[in-house]
């Protein structure tokens, strides 16, 4: 069974980013390509970086349900009111939280996130993902690769 472990976060959340409504979940090669389209639009434009400068510089790839409907982006820890950004809530609680690491840190959230949806949630039969939404973070490891988690709001399943 893949690493895992159980974390409580004690308190209410916030995320602020910018994305894109994913029409079809299933459809991995379009989602990315709007995905990536996304990033590197608010990258170019500055936003990202305004974003970031208000927070404490560490991006995340942050996965809601929003008004029915997945939705995809990147942004931030915190509430911050900028121009065409979402601000989420995200709930106290039990969280799972899945590592990895890999050579590239362009890619390694989207690897964690397909090993997690791929089939961990399935081979995890204590608790159960009840969202609404998950967040996944990348940053440098000391060797040179990098290093990323993702967290997901889980409850104990009923024994």
């Amino acid at each position: 069974m893949s690493h895992y472990t159980i974390q409580t976060i004690p308190e209410n959340y916030k995320m602020t980013g910018f994305g894109v409504i994913l029409e079809d979940y299933n459809d991995w090669a379009g989602n990315a390509a709007k995905t990536a389209a996304k990033k590197a639009e608010i990258t170019e434009n500055g936003k990202l970086a305004e974003l970031l400068a208000l927070a404490d510089g560490q991006v995340y790839q942050i996965n809601y349900v929003l008004d029915g409907k997945a939705w995809r982006g990147f942004g931030v820890m915190g509430a911050y009111d900028v121009d065409d950004a979402v601000v989420f809530d995200f709930l106290a609680g039990d969280y799972l939280v899945v590592p990895g690491t890999g050579a590239d840190k362009d890619t390694l959230a989207d690897e964690i996130t397909g090993k997690v949806f791929g089939g961990l949630l399935q081979e995890i039969t204590d608790y159960k993902y009840v969202g609404p939404g998950n967040a996944t973070f990348v940053k440098p490891a000391e060797d040179g690769k990098f290093y990323g988690e993702m967290w997901l709001r889980a409850q104990k399943a009923a024994g």
